[in-house]
């Protein structure tokens, strides 16, 4: 069982940066691979990045790809994703969640989410 908490979301003008951060509670944290997903109003869920359990691979989908970095501490428990370059399309609900499966971007296979967190970009 993990139970995941976000954080970090906030408003932030176009070009900016925002870091999020998930925590984790279960001790097995470090034996998942770790995603962050998105879901705008009116919006399908949409996959962000994802994080292999030891940090040593990550997977991007190609909308955030070189603006989006995600990152795990597995002493801390948490999971980052630092946002920068900021633009209109990436206002969202941003949530964090586990999967017992490899690099997965598809969300019906993430057995665990957190609440979510509202990500605002102003033009």
């Amino acid at each position: 069982q993990v139970q995941l908490v976000e954080s970090g979301g906030g408003l932030v003008q176009a070009g900016g940066s925002l870091r999020l951060s998930c925590a984790a509670s279960g001790r097995t944290f470090s034996s998942y691979t770790m995603g962050w997903f998105r879901q705008a109003p009116g919006k399908e869920r949409e996959f962000v990045a994802a994080i292999s359990w030891s940090g040593g691979n990550t997977y991007y989908a190609d909308s955030v790809k070189g603006r989006f970095t995600i990152s795990r501490d597995n002493v801390k428990n948490t999971v980052y994703l630092q946002m920068t370059s900021l633009k209109p399309e990436d206002p969202a609900v941003y949530y964090c969640a586990a999967s017992e499966l490899y690099l997965d971007s598809s969300w019906p296979n993430y057995d665990y989410w957190g609440q979510g967190t509202q990500v605002t970009v102003s033009s």
